[in-house]
């Protein structure tokens, strides 16, 4: 049976985040089922322009970018005369449009993208609306699942469980050597260890527990005198003064490397350089950067109070902590780094990880939902 699909989101391309990369891997995923079974596809973005595409994940006649003109987004969306068969929904943020397309077309399929914070918590009129009304609720992790009921008491049978999916585009690791420009780059050693976290330093979220790691680093370079902490990723400038002076008061200055925002294209290189990757976070809807790590080969130590839970297979590729448990974070990062990372368990990890969350398994998902629905 012939189908319009049509996915609506906030921002895909212009801008790298968790959420962006999911739905660029979404669009990608749901343009090759589109193409697959002879059926329309569209990505509609509020916020990007149609010159931030990137076209390896659908082509340009699929996409239409709004610039942030969001009068001509609704419009044009909601109002369509153009028969569509399922709608998906990137963000809970796009609910009027939701609303609005579900009003002047009932027959029309609402599907909605659960992430994490973003529904964990009370919600506006429309909002609580859209939940109603719509059709299925894909929740990226059972977490998340969990969640949509403990707030909304979302109809169970409307929720659905699909883990986010490695990028198809992500430059998996061939061999395990730790890259050397970047070794020149932050002043590493081969026989150092190195801790690795990526996460957005924004003072609006200090749930990430990059400050935690930090505290950790006095105790750990006693263990381990060469030890570096790299915390990358983009930051705000009260958080940047904050993080420069819990470096500062904790004493550890010569051991934490801020190298601010990572290229897509060194991404996996950094992973690569680090014995373990550290985000002991409380907020995570799922954490596709855990699944990245996974996929290089390099442990992955996050909280156990989150969907980063789903990310780890409950335990089966990761260790999860107690967050706020500074004796216990700092306890199994030593574990980790007692002994060295050999290179069947990166082989390991790397493998188990792709046979979980590759994107054909996603398609796989994905196409039955659609068939079915």
């Amino acid at each position: 049976m012939f189908k319009n699909i049509t996915l609506f989101s906030l921002q895909t391309f212009s801008t790298t985040g968790g959420i962006q990369k999911m739905t660029r891997t979404l669009a990608h995923a749901l343009n090759s089922i589109c193409t697959t079974n002879n059926w329309n596809f569209k990505l509609a973005s509020l916020y990007d322009a149609n010159s931030d595409l990137m076209p390896q994940y659908i082509p340009k006649e699929n996409f239409e970018g709004f610039n942030n003109k969001r009068i001509s987004f609704i419009l044009k969306t909601a109002l369509t005369r153009q028969k569509q068969d399922v709608i998906i929904l990137s963000h809970i943020n796009l609910a009027l449009v939701g609303l609005l397309i579900k009003l002047i077309n009932p027959k029309t399929k609402i599907w909605l993208i659960a992430h994490g914070i973003e529904v964990w918590r009370p919600l506006s009129f429309h909002k609580r609306q859209l939940l109603k009304r719509c059709d299925k609720v894909i929740c990226v992790s059972a977490f998340t699942k969990a969640q949509m009921y403990k707030w909304h008491k979302t109809d169970p049978t409307k929720c659905v469980v699909l883990n986010n999916a490695l990028d198809p585009f992500m430059k998996i690791p061939v061999t395990f050597q730790k890259p050397a420009y970047l070794l020149d780059r932050y002043g590493l050693t081969d026989t150092g260890p190195v801790i690795f976290t990526l996460t957005r330093l924004a003072s609006t979220e200090h749930y990430k527990g990059h400050d935690r790691v930090i505290n950790t680093i006095a105790g750990l370079k006693r263990k381990f005198p060469g030890i570096k902490y790299v915390l990358a990723g983009k930051y705000d400038h009260d958080e940047n003064d904050r993080v420069k002076q819990l470096i500062s008061d904790a004493g550890v200055t010569d051991h934490v490397i801020l190298p601010g925002f990572i290229k897509e294209d060194e991404l996996s290189d950094h992973f690569l350089m680090a014995d373990v990757f550290v985000l002991p976070s409380k907020k995570e809807g799922f954490g596709i950067v855990f699944i990245e790590a996974l996929a290089c080969g390099l442990p992955v130590i996050c909280g156990n109070a989150d969907g980063s839970i789903d990310a780890i297979r409950n335990g089966e590729l990761g260790t999860a902590i107690n967050a706020d448990n500074l004796l216990e974070l700092e306890d199994c990062i030593a574990n980790q780094l007692s002994e060295p990372l050999k290179l069947n368990k990166r082989e390991h990890l790397k493998d188990m990880c792709l046979q979980y969350f590759n994107e054909q398994n996603y398609i796989s998902t994905l196409q039955k939902m659609l068939t079915n629905d």
